[in-house]
């Protein structure tokens, strides 16, 4: 197998092992290119929205168990397995990406402790929210990144993109209001069952669950703005973001777990009982381990569709992962859930048309194509 083909002999390699080499290439990258055969698209589209609905089931998982609260000793677990992974994968060829050096981890440095912060509030709204509100609620985030490119890159919103955010906001609050009255009746059921309304009653956590919702989404637009600078001075890709990103958090929340945690007896068995303990360091690991299959399944999706596609699954992925909250967690079903999920769908399927359709028209301005701008430009 010519695991080393260059642009001269690729030619001569089998179709088989022509797949296998671009695969190899856009793993090794983490790009891959805007066309690309459409034969077995099917095979990897599958694997990313399987690896999307096994990371975020297998996460809701292990942050679920009662009274759980070591989410940094958590993301510290799956920090490390995350490296091991890429660095295996590396040494068998798979992937590739630039050794550590100590100059760009003080350039990343700041961009791997606002992830610390993004993965961190992220678990916390995902410990009390349902999958399905959880989800929607991520849409938001979008709308922060849209405009912080508007604020410091020069960015623009159409129209189109600009109609989808609307819709992105009406199904958070379809969801906000579904979770709510659900937990409402829940609430008077406990009331008028016992008389007593226990501390983990869903009216009660799923406030504390919009407020790390709240912080999550500000997190995340401040990392994702962030970090399109920093790669700039860096001139890091995808599996080089991945390696330091993992590697420089890990420092990070173990201090934060060994400062803020408790680490007694007593308390490390309430978050990992004696009787579920193996199931749930093993679904921790898996989680790890799960984060890469994710990245090894978005460039293989790029690969063997187009951007266009991938953008299209990645708003399609909504449907199934809200859905997976239904089916593995129990929860709530109903006219307001339903709708919620459906509308937050639609969103993703708008905005994905939005953003490429204004990927063609950037094309053909920086093409000249007969197009005058409208507007000047930033350098």
């Amino acid at each position: 197998m010519a695991n080393n083909a260059t642009s001269g002999d690729y030619k001569s390699v089998p179709n088989d092992e022509q797949d296998i080499v671009q695969v190899k290439k856009a793993l090794a990258t983490g790009t891959g290119a805007e066309t690309a055969p459409p034969q077995n698209a099917m095979f990897p589209i599958l694997a990313y929205c399987g690896a999307s609905i096994l990371m975020t089931v297998v996460n809701k998982f292990c942050l679920s168990g009662r009274g759980f609260s070591m989410n940094f000793l958590l993301l510290g677990i799956q920090s490390v397995v995350c490296v091991i992974c890429v660095a295996v994968s590396k040494k068998l060829g798979l992937i590739s990406f630039r050794d550590y050096d100590n100059a760009d981890a003080k350039k990343w440095f700041p961009i791997s402790c606002l992830l610390v912060g993004v993965i961190y509030t992220g678990s916390k709204s995902l410990q009390f929210l349902s999958i399905p509100v959880y989800t929607i609620f991520k849409n938001l985030t979008i709308i922060l990144i849209a405009y912080g490119e508007v604020i410091w890159f020069g960015g623009r919103v159409t129209s189109l993109t600009l109609v989808s955010f609307v819709i992105m906001v009406l199904s958070s609050i379809i969801a906000a209001w579904s979770d709510i009255s659900q937990s409402i009746e829940t609430l008077h059921a406990a009331w008028s069952a016992t008389g007593v309304i226990p501390p983990d009653t869903p009216a009660l956590t799923s406030r504390a669950g919009y407020l790390w919702m709240l912080v999550n989404c500000l997190t995340t637009a401040a990392y994702v703005l962030s970090m399109r600078k920093r790669i700039k001075l860096t001139g890091f890709k995808d599996w080089d973001t991945m390696f330091y990103n993992n590697l420089l958090s890990i420092p990070v929340l173990i201090v934060f777990s060994l400062l803020i945690e408790d680490w007694g007896a007593e308390n490390l068995n309430r978050n990992f009982p004696p009787d579920t303990r193996n199931v749930l360091l093993f679904a921790i690991v898996f989680s790890g381990a799960a984060a890469v299959g994710i990245s090894y399944t978005t460039a293989w999706c790029v690969r063997t569709t187009s951007s266009t596609t991938y953008s299209m699954v990645g708003a399609l992925n909504k449907l199934p992962v809200a859905a997976s909250g239904m089916v593995f967690f129990g929860d709530p079903v109903n006219v307001g859930s339903v709708s919620a999920v459906t509308t937050g769908f639609i969103a993703g399927i708008v905005y994905a048309i939005a953003k490429n359709n204004q990927k063609k028209e950037d094309a053909l301005r920086e093409r000249g194509d007969g197009i005058i701008p409208l507007h000047a430009r930033r350098p």
